[in-house]
């Protein structure tokens, strides 16, 4: 375990590293994405390896969560420079002969704490952001993930001088110690619970924090949709990594007029993407632990199962599921799922399920599936979501140039693209005024005109 004295050490060092400058160089701050995009390309089957012994990951969803970060890399590197460019604004009248700027500026030494469900890529795209601003950073990956979290270090051990980026392993008593710190930033990705543990910690020295948290992400569909390719989005989006995913479709509000239909397609994707038994799946994920497996174990006692329904403790298997019947009292209505089980909820009027949806905590995302504009319009109009999609699911993540984040309940802060450039700086105002003329009258004595 990380003693205090020895973590302390990390801090210092990196504080030192900073205050060199080396990080405020632009050109430092992109040969140092270089290195690190070379580096995780080097060391894909590792990566691979550890998310499959970890949470039994397919290759391809392995893949996918590795590409999610070089594509944040490419991303930043074509647009860096422009990023860190000073700013003109306005100056008014009485500010003759001056010009004001508004630069980025670093903030220091930043910490990271990653989740389980995507180790990698979930501590890795907040670092692009941390690298692109100009910072340190210390990277605290779970240890939950613990082949993962090995890579993870490996791969910084390697490639960065430790007071520069760094990586500390080890659980909870590592996490108190390191919230004990004093740091420029602090972001993290988990449950509510430890978000406000996190926050509360940070408080103690006035540090900002990003919380990218979870809930309970509604996916409503109307009667106008593609049947099919409304049920293969949905199925994709709910099971991929066992549904263990902050912004899987957590419920499902679907119009009365097609939820038959629906759920005959929904059951047909599920055996057309794991098989007849998605136990013996390659391209099915596990639950993470024994804990978890319980958690959701429990939640299959609510409603009644249409698909699915089967586990199995020793290998940490529960099938993908789909459960009808469900009432806003149950259990599984009433916290974050992040399993593969999702229930079913029908509506008969749209403006019922956008009422369903508003009496809930702010989601992290909300799904719709509509041909209707005039619908799209409204559900948007109408609701209040960190994120959404219409006409999909999860792929908001994909696209650089979306700010990605929570709100209310399911955290707050922004990052992702221009969007974690951003919150890993600070917006410095500078005015610059001429010594070609100084106008008196500003100054003391005020004559009563005045």
């Amino acid at each position: 375990m990380m003693t205090q004295s020895k973590v302390s050490e990390f801090v210092n060092k990196q504080r030192q590293f900073f205050q060199t400058g080396k990080t405020k160089n632009v050109e430092f701050r992109i040969e140092t994405l270089k290195r690190l995009e070379q580096a995780i390309e080097e060391n894909k089957d590792p990566i691979i390896q550890a998310l499959k012994a970890d949470l039994h990951k397919p290759g391809f969803e392995a893949y996918f969560e590795i590409i999610g970060v070089l594509t944040e890399i490419k991303y930043a590197l074509k647009n860096l420079k422009n990023w860190t460019k000073a700013q003109k604004v306005a100056t008014p009248f009485h500010q003759f002969l001056s010009s004001a700027k508004v630069y980025h500026e670093p903030l220091g030494v930043i910490l990271i704490i990653g989740p389980w469900n995507y180790p990698f890529n979930l501590i890795f795209t907040p670092l692009v952001g941390v690298i692109a601003a100009g910072n340190c950073a210390i990277l605290k990956p779970s240890e939950i993930a613990s082949h993962t979290s090995s890579v993870i270090a490996d791969i910084i051990q390697k490639t960065f001088d430790p007071s520069f980026i760094t990586v500390i392993k080890g659980g909870v008593e590592t996490s108190k110690e390191l919230l004990s710190e004093s740091f420029d930033h602090i972001f993290f990705t988990g449950g509510t619970e430890i978000g406000k543990i996190v926050m509360s910690a940070a408080a103690q020295h006035l540090t900002p924090v990003t919380l990218e948290l979870g809930g309970k992400s509604p996916c409503i569909v109307d009667d106008s949709v593609h049947i099919e390719y409304t049920a293969k989005r949905i199925v994709w989006g709910k099971f991929s990594n066992a549904g263990q995913t902050c912004t899987a479709p957590d419920y499902l509000l679907v119009n009365q007029k097609i939820k038959k239909d629906l759920l005959n397609s929904i059951k047909e994707q599920i055996q057309k993407f794991y098989g007849d038994d998605p136990s013996t799946s390659h391209s099915y994920s596990r639950i993470i632990n024994q804990r978890h497996f319980y958690r959701l174990s429990e939640l299959l006692k609510d409603g009644r199962i249409l698909v699915g329904g089967d586990t199995n403790l020793e290998v940490l298997y529960i099938a993908p599921t789909v459960i009808d019947q469900v009432s806003w009292k149950d259990k599984i209505m009433q916290e974050e799922i992040f399993g593969p089980i999702l229930p079913v909820v029908e509506y008969t009027e749209l403006s019922e399920a956008i009422h369903l949806v508003n009496k809930q905590p702010k989601p992290l995302a909300l799904y719709f599936f509509s041909s209707n504009k005039k619908n799209q319009e409204s559900v948007l109009q109408s609701t209040v979501s960190g994120g959404a999609c219409i006409n999909e699911t999860v792929m908001q993540l994909t696209v650089p140039g979306l700010p990605f984040g929570g709100v209310g309940a399911s955290g707050f802060g922004r990052y992702h693209g221009k969007a974690g450039f951003d919150t890993f700086s600070y917006q410095r105002g500078v005015l610059n005024k001429s010594f070609l003329l100084d106008l008196k009258w500003r100054y003391p004595p005020y004559a009563q005109k005045k």
